[in-house]
């Protein structure tokens, strides 16, 4: 396994990433350069939740098999790494866009871009996992991520969201749709099921040689997908008949086996044709990941523990002969054109149509822990992918301007912040007032009405992209009570700033 800096520990291979471990967007994203390079270029995504939880699907930390298996076969593997959406852009000069297991929705516009991609020429590979697998507690997962709409939530994808949820930038522009189905021809069935070892895999006559030499595939706790349109969508790998609801997933929430297995439960692995491009579908995550984890939990600090699924069976020779079709450029646009049998539409419940489907259990299946917030980074973990550490640079970075204050009368108190972090959000800040004696005399009007005298309520702020940010709040102080006083600006119990005022 390779972490971190590898330089000549494998010849054929060399990993880039910056000398001291990657923590953020903000950091060089790791890059695997092979030794005999094929010509051709495979981009990951580190956009959207995939380091979330206990997931760890970057390719220096649970898929650097995956990406050490492709870089051995001469393709440049890359992760995308930015904090802002993905546009067409970021993808075009890749010929795979691979996306493991997304926690996080894709706006309107991200989806867009993706299938502009495609259409052109390019391809994606969805990687994803079982229903309810929600790693980051914000009520998606990547079924649903993936196939553009909540489960149960089709008309409004914020439901049960906090108005900060709703009103974050994670959530700004999100929409629902069918668009997984309306482009690639397929959905990814909310199904759940257990330890399967299948042999179930169609001919690689069938398969444009995908499947030659593949003989077993692995699932622990996956799902299947449902072809909906077979012109351009076609199943490789099915999962054995006769399954029953002794073979779902412990933890399901709902029935987990939806039609016994086989063809009618839907594929467990399938391709799709658009445009002139190509799509790929895995419905697990543990077929792709290793043993050697990266990064902390984003919640709790706490280590994680991934799968060596990589290496079962003949799960790897499969995802690298899916990749290696999946870059080479072909015209035709169906696949009745190049005379391959057509899947039958798998047959679907009424849960699994958009609009009404339905949410079995509250979601998300747990509380998330106090503080943390996952569509703000500022409340994970240290060691955690996007975790970053309060600047305290000085009391020339943080600064209050205000008029004349009057006891008993408002006033607007202003808080300025220079030269921090660009582009970060900066959370539990609370500010005060008190005398000589550290009586507290400031009242803050917050959230509609006025605060008992004492510290504000907490607020947060983003800077900007130069790391300047301000906040105002109508404020007061005790009528009567003049004199020397402070004002004081505070992270949780941690003094950032004071500085002295007079009160008339």
């Amino acid at each position: 396994m390779l972490k971190n800096v590898v330089i000549g520990c494998i010849a054929s291979l060399l990993l880039i990433s910056p000398e001291v471990q990657a923590e953020s967007f903000k950091d060089k994203a790791p890059e695997i350069i092979p030794a005999i390079a094929n010509g051709k270029k495979v981009l990951v995504d580190n956009t959207h939740g995939q380091t979330a939880g206990a997931a760890d699907w970057v390719i220096d930390g649970a898929f650097s098999d995956f990406g050490q298996g492709l870089a051995a076969k001469g393709y440049q593997v890359r992760e995308l790494r930015k904090g802002t959406p993905i546009v067409l852009s970021d993808l075009q000069n890749y010929d795979t866009f691979v996306i493991p297991e997304a926690n996080i929705p894709f706006k309107a516009t991200e989806q867009a871009a993706i299938l502009s991609y495609v259409k052109a020429g390019g391809s994606v590979f969805f990687i994803s996992d079982h229903y309810n697998a929600d790693r980051n507690l914000n009520r998606y997962d990547s079924s649903e991520v993936f196939n553009g709409y909540r489960r149960g939530a089709y008309s409004d994808p914020t439901k049960g969201m906090s108005a900060e949820e709703k009103t974050s930038t994670r959530m700004t522009g999100v929409t629902s749709s069918d668009w997984l189905n309306d482009n690639f021809g397929v959905r990814f069935r909310y199904n759940a099921l257990n330890n399967i070892i299948t042999t179930k895999v169609v001919p690689e006559t069938e398969s444009f040689g995908i499947t030659k030499n593949i003989q077993s595939i692995a699932m622990h706790a996956g799902s299947t997908i449902a072809i909906t349109k077979p012109d351009i969508a076609k199943g490789l790998v099915y999962l054995p008949d006769g399954l029953t609801t002794n073979d779902k997933w412990g933890p399901s929430v709902d029935q987990g086996v939806y039609f016994g297995g086989g063809e009618a439960e839907g594929p467990y692995v399938a391709i799709s044709k658009v445009g002139l491009g190509k799509a790929a579908f895995v419905g697990d995550s543990s077929m792709v990941e290793d043993s050697t984890p990266k990064y902390k939990r984003e919640d709790n600090g706490q280590s994680k523990t991934t799968y060596d699924g990589y290496k079962e069976v003949d799960d790897d020779q499969l995802l690298n002969n899916l990749v290696d079709w999946l870059t080479v450029d072909e015209s035709y646009s169906t696949f009745k054109e190049k005379g391959l049998p057509l899947d039958t539409p798998s047959p679907q419940l009424a849960i699994e149509n958009p609009a009404t489907s339905t949410e079995p259990a509250n979601e998300p299946w747990s509380t998330p822990l106090a503080g943390y917030k996952w569509f703000d980074e500022s409340t994970f973990k240290a060691g955690s992918y996007g975790y970053t550490t309060v600047q305290q640079p000085g009391a020339s970075s943080y600064d209050f301007t205000y008029p004349a204050i009057t006891n008993g009368t408002e006033f607007v108190l202003t808080l300025k912040l220079t030269g921090l972090a660009a582009n970060t959000t900066y959370s539990n800040l609370k500010t005060g007032i008190y005398n000589s004696s550290g009586t507290q005399l400031g009242s803050f009007y917050m959230n509609g009405t006025w605060s008992p005298v004492g510290y504000s309520p907490a607020f947060s702020v983003k800077t900007d992209a130069y790391g300047n940010a301000s906040f105002s709040i109508r404020t007061k102080t005790t009528k009567g009570q003049t004199g020397a006083a402070s004002i004081r600006l505070k992270k949780d119990t941690t003094t950032l700033y004071t500085e002295t005022t007079t009160i008339k």
